[in-house]
Formats: structure tokens, C-alpha cells, sequence
């Protein structure tokens, strides 16, 4: 694992000891992580490519969508990880984003715009941390004072560039005379082309054109190999010396038929990569239908300390695995792709984690998920719908959202004036979310069932299938009215009603269901397993349907409703009358931050930033990304963490 720069590494203190060390003792050993997936267009049913990514932290983290606006000429960009800078010679394009909570980040509100749109139709999912070898470390070490990451690399992509290739050829440059400061893949996509973008070591870099007929699943593994062709300038851009200079230390390496191999020369060892990685390797390669075989191709194993007691269990592959596989089975539809990142492995024996205590992909740290809807050839405006969800994908739902488009933000999603205090919270039965915050909803939904999976997982995940297959199946009304629209104004009005109407829906169902999930734990009689009021048990679907598109698609002029109380909801399905839920105290605002968000200039559009009163206090924030090392940490010996006076060691959340 990397450690930061000791500059910023006394920054991140202001994170807070206590939460950090918290979360280090709550975590199994070797257990930081992030899953990113891929999914070629020949290979789904709707014959749209998919990819996006898992982001892993911890059980209760706070994250954000909003919209970035554009910015004239002379915009600096800037990090908080390293000292990285670039200026823009142009003015930026507006995007969507999803962000840290600024408490984290030193009241700074740009911190790590890690999935998102802008108004070209260009999106980006950042980042998935991985390894380099301790030979390209030597020749080559990445660049903690002054190189790019993950706290810029969504904000600059998405700012800057008017297609995928562009986006691919300005990181690259800025690699080239700034380095990096992180190993990192990224996906940059358009309505034409999906980019996988890899940084090797600090000024090596690559980036591969994604194919149509392949899937891709990477748990932060540096060496997974492929087959690449260097002097394919229309499918693969790289840096200048990617082989000249492992060749020149003597550290490059060959397949066997003499092709250079990019992957095992950078990447790190079989040996260095963890059993948590490939435990969420052999469970994607499961989920997709085109297993490992245990005893062949991977092995259980058990990681002990130096008593001989077990601190975590997982597999172990016998050799490098590839990126790029195929599925056993073509037709993939939405729903699957987005219940691939809750996937828990509950069909690979001894890979299960719910019964047999391993990583997974769906698991109880996930804070973030992503995934990009890409229709090859539409106009770029419209061609990429954002499902997103903001916690943990095993019990949470993904919104769909035209981001490329929004320029107004549901009053549902709370921004960053929201207090951070409530992932804190020990007791979600009792202490509640603040109101109108679909991210503590279904943080505190999550929590609850990550607790109680027997008693109330299963029937809540069966409620929030129904919920999203009516917005998947909604959102094809939606989206054929979206295609039908000819100009820019119109589709927007319609992108940000549709958002509304997305986000409330979700909103509403979903408050309901956690008032009932705490009736149900505060009446305290479990002999009956609870049960939605709104779910139909014998159909598995909604009782009520959403509005999602009879309310997206109203012709009568249409005022953003305000977020108010949901009713309350039923009996609940149980023995005994339960509590009603007692009304939540509103928190504190924390202090805003001194100085105010530069003022957006124009961008190419005439389009303008609008957000709701009650969703934004003040202006947007400014732009910028995240920077992965938020943890104070230190080594687990022996199960003891230790955290010396000496010196705090941050880790990056999404590695192994």
C-alpha cells in the first residue's frame, strides 16, 4: 500500500483520529477495495454498452451528486493530495459528479469527482486503484509532490474534454509532464468509444479502446493481463518510453510469443496481490457464467497471524488471470449489470460472504456505485443515462439520470451543507437521518439489513428489486419521449424533471420502507420474519407503482415539489402494534467554507446551472476530485493496530 505525501499525510489528520482508527479496527486485514466492470454492447440485450465501478471505504460514508458548472478560461485546477495544478487555456464544460462530504476534506468542496457526465456526453468513472511492481518502482516511482490523481482525475477529464479520446490524450500529457501520483485505471467513455486508461508508475501510462464482444471485471489488480498492440495508435495511446524504459532498467518482460508484456511488467506480483482481490475475482467471473474452477484455477485459502489464528479467508489464483473475458452467456440486461456490484458471492462455495465470513463485491464497505447506460451513435447529449446509487450496493437501489443533460439537482439528494454526524450514528433505529436525504435513507436501510440479514434482508432486498425494475422498466417511456425531444432546451427541462421524478420516487418508497424496517426492530418481536407492506409476496413486485414517468412526462407546467415528510406508512406485515418513529433533531449546518465558489462563466451551451433553494445553500462548488488517502492508518500485527505517536501512515481505501 502507498503512503501519502508526508505533507498532506499531517493534512488528512483533520479527517478525525477517531473515525479513522475506528474504521482500521473494523476492517478485515487487507480489505481495502473497489470493484470496476465492463460489459461490450454485443453482449447485452439492449445492445448498449455498460461499465462503471464500486467504490469501497467504509459501512457509514456520506457521498454526493450535484453538478459542477462551466467556468471561463483561466480555471485552475488543483488537488489536495500533491501539489498537481493545470489551468485551463479554454472555458470548462459543466458535469455531474459524485463528492466527498467537505468535513473529510478540510471544508474543501471538490473532492473527488469520481463518476459523472458533462455536457458533451463524455463520462468517466475514476478510479480503481492498483499496484505497480517494486522494479518499476525503482526505475520510475510515482510522484507524491507534484503529479495527478484521484482527487483531479474525474474533475479534469470531464472539464476539459469534448470527446473520450480527448480526455484519454490530455491525462496522458499531464502524466507526461507531471506524473502521477497514484496507480490508477479509469474508464472515459462517449456516445463513440469506451477508453480504459491505466497510469503504470509515474510518468508510464496506457489506454486501450474497449472492445464490443468482451467483459472486463478488475478487484484493484495491476497485473491482470491482456494482449495489446502498441502501434494501434486507433485503439491503444501510451506513453513514449512505456518499453523503451522497463528495457533500459532491465525490468521488461515478454510473452511467449515475444510481445511486450505491459501488464506483467508493471503490475505487481502474483505473490503481492491478496486473497480479498481474487475472492472478488472468482465471484464476478461466477456471476457472469464463466467460472474458475477451485483446485485448478484458484484455491481457499486462510491467512493467519503469527499465532496461527485466522484473520481472513479467500482465494488464491495459481496464475495471472486475464482483464478481458467472455461471459457464458450473452443478453445481459440492466437489472443484472446492476445487481452485479451487490453480488456476495452466495453461489461459489466458500466464496460466500454471507456464510463463509470472505470479501465480496457487494460489501458492507461499498460507500458508491456507478454505472454508465452507453448507446453507440446517439447524440452525445442523450446517449449515456447514469444509474447511480449512493450506498452500498447489496440493499440500495440505482437512479437513473440523464447527467450530461441536468442542470438542476433533486431536492432529495442533500448536498454537501448536510451534516456529516449521522454515519456516526450507532443506532439507526432510534436516531434518525436528517430529512429529505435519500443518501442517509438508504445508508441507514443498508445498515439496518447488513445487521439483521435474516430478519430483514431478505424481504428488503426483494422490495428494492421490484422498486428497480418499475424505474428500469419506467425509464424506457421516459427515455423514448428523451429521444423524441429535438433541442437542447427541451431535453434538459425534460433531464431535470426526469431526475426529480426519479430521485422523489425513490425517495418516498424508500423513507417508507426504513419507517417500517425501525417499527419493526422497535416493537422487538422477530418470530415473524418482517415483510414491506408495499411488497405483493406472490408477484414479488410493488403493491403501489411508482410515478416515476407519468410524473417525468406531465405536460402541465410542473413546479419542483419540495421535499416534505412521506406518509406514514401502514402496519407493517408482524405481530404487535410498534412505535411510530419519533421525529429526527435537525443537525447543526457546519461552517461554510471561507472563501466563496468562483463564479461560473459561460460555457458553449446556453444552457445555465440552476439548483433548488432547498438543496443548495450558496453557490455550487467548485470543481476537483478525491483523494483516496483519507484514513489514518497503520499495520495490523497480529489483529493489534498499532498507531504510533511517531507518525500517522495513510493508506488508500481502494487497495489491497
Amino acid at each position: 500500500m502507498r503512503k501519502t505525501h508526508p505533507v498532506n499525510a499531517l493534512k488528512k489528520l483533520s479527517i478525525g483520529l477517531a473515525f479513522g482508527a475506528a474504521t482500521i479496527m473494523s476492517m478485515p486485514t487487507s480489505a481495502l477495495a473497489c470493484t470496476q466492470m465492463y460489459m461490450g454492447k454485443d453482449l447485452t440485450a439492449d445492445g448498449n454498452t455498460y461499465y462503471g465501478r464500486a467504490e469501497d471505504f467504509g459501512a457509514r460514508y456520506l457521498k454526493h451528486f450535484g453538478i459542477e458548472p462551466a467556468h471561463e478560461a483561466g480555471f485552475t485546477y488543483s488537488s489536495n493530495e500533491s501539489a498537481f495544478e493545470y489551468t485551463s487555456n479554454k472555458p470548462t464544460y459543466r458535469y455531474s459528479y459524485v463528492r466527498d462530504h467537505p468535513s473529510n476534506w478540510e471544508g474543501h468542496t471538490d473532492a473527488y469527482s469520481e463518476a459523472g457526465i458533462n455536457e458533451k456526453g463524455v463520462s468517466c468513472s475514476a478510479t480503481l486503484s492498483t499496484s505497480y511492481n517494486e522494479d518499476a518502482k525503482a526505475a520510475d516511482p510515482i510522484d507524491e509532490a507534484t503529479g495527478i490523481g484521484e482527487y483531479s482525475y474525474g474533475s479534469v477529464i470531464l472539464g476539459q474534454s469534448a470527446n473520450a479520446r480527448e480526455g484519454v490524450e490530455l491525462l496522458g500529457s499531464l502524466i507526461d509532464e507531471q506524473g502521477t501520483c497514484t496507480n490508477d485505471q479509469i474508464i472515459i467513455a462517449d456516445n463513440n468509444e469506451t477508453w480504459l486508461f491505466a497510469t503504470l508508475s509515474a510518468h508510464q501510462w496506457i489506454a486501450m479502446k474497449l472492445a464490443d464482444d468482451v467483459a472486463s471485471l478488475n478487484p484493484n489488480i495491476g497485473s491482470l493481463n491482456y494482449d495489446v498492440d502498441l502501434n494501434d495508435t486507433e485503439n491503444c495511446l501510451h506513453s513514449k518510453d512505456i518499453e523503451s524504459m522497463p528495457v533500459e532498467k532491465g525490468f521488461a518482460k515478454y510473452s511467449a510469443d515475444g510481445k511486450f508484456d505491459v501488464a506483467q511488467t508493471y503490475g505487481e506480483s502474483l505473490a503481492d496481490s491478496g486473497v480479498n482481490q481474487w475472492s472478488r475475482y472468482v465471484q464476478g467471473r461466477h456471476y457472469f457464467a464463466s467460472q474458475l474452477t477451485e483446485g485448478t484455477d484458484y484455491e481457499i485459502k486462510t491467512i493467519t497471524d503469527k499465532d496461527g489464528k485466522p484473520v481472513q479467508k479467500g482465494a488464491m489464483v495459481s496464475e495471472i488471470q486475464p482483464l478481458f473475458f467472455k461471459p457464458g452467456k450473452s443478453g445481459w440486461s440492466t437489472f443484472e449489470l446492476i445487481r452485479a456490484f451487490g453480488n456476495r458471492g452466495e453461489n461459489v462455495p466458500g466464496l460466500n460472504a454471507n456464510t463463509d465470513g470472505v470479501y465480496c463485491i457487494g460489501s458492507e464497505r461499498n460507500t458508491e456505485i456507478n454505472l454508465f447506460q452507453i448507446r453507440r451513435g446517439y447524440d452525445p447529449e442523450v446517449a449515456t443515462i447514469q444509474w447511480e446509487m449512493l450506498s452500498r450496493a447489496a440493499y440500495s437501489v440505482a437512479i437513473p439520470l440523464y447527467s450530461a443533460l441536468i442542470t438542476e439537482v433533486s431536492p432529495y439528494f442533500s448536498d454537501q451543507t448536510v451534516s456529516f454526524d449521522h454515519c456516526n450514528a450507532k443506532d439507526v433505529v432510534y436516531n434518525e437521518e436528517p430529512e429529505n436525504s435519500i443518501n442517509y435513507v438508504l445508508m441507514d436501510i443498508s445498515s439496518l439489513c447488513f445487521e439483521n440479514p435474516d430478519t430483514l434482508g431478505t424481504s428488503v432486498r426483494t422490495y428494492l428489486d421490484a422498486l428497480q425494475n418499475e424505474l428500469i422498466e419506467q425509464n424506457k417511456e421516459v427515455d423514448a419521449a428523451m429521444l423524441a425531444e429535438t433541442t437542447t432546451e427541451g431535453r434538459t427541462a425534460l433531464a431535470n424533471k426526469a431526475g426529480k421524478a426519479a430521485t422523489e420516487n425513490t425517495y418516498k418508497k424508500c423513507k417508507a420502507l426504513l419507517q417500517e424496517m425501525r417499527a419493526y426492530q422497535k416493537a422487538g418481536n422477530f418470530d415473524e420474519r418482517f415483510t414491506p407492506s408495499d411488497l405483493n409476496t406472490e408477484t414479488k413486485g410493488l403493491k403501489e407503482s411508482i410515478t416515476y414517468a407519468k410524473d417525468a412526462l406531465a405536460t402541465d407546467p410542473v413546479t419542483p415539489d419540495q421535499p416534505g415528510t412521506p406518509e406514514q406508512p401502514g402496519k407493517p406485515e408482524q405481530p404487535g402494534t410498534p412505535d411510530q418513529p419519533s421525529k429526527p433533531e435537525q443537525p447543526a449546518k457546519p461552517e461554510q467554507p471561507a472563501t466563496k465558489p468562483e463564479k461560473p462563466g459561460k460555457s458553449d451551451t446556453t444552457t445555465t446551472v440552476t439548483t433548488n433553494k432547498t438543496n443548495t445553500k450558496g453557490g455550487l462548488p467548485t470543481t476537483g476530485d478525491r483523494f483516496d488517502g483519507r484514513m489514518v492508518a497503520a499495520f495490523a500485527i497480529a489483529g493489534v493496530a498499532v498507531i504510533s505517536a511517531g507518525g500517522y501512515i495513510l493508506y488508500r481505501r481502494n487497495k489491497e
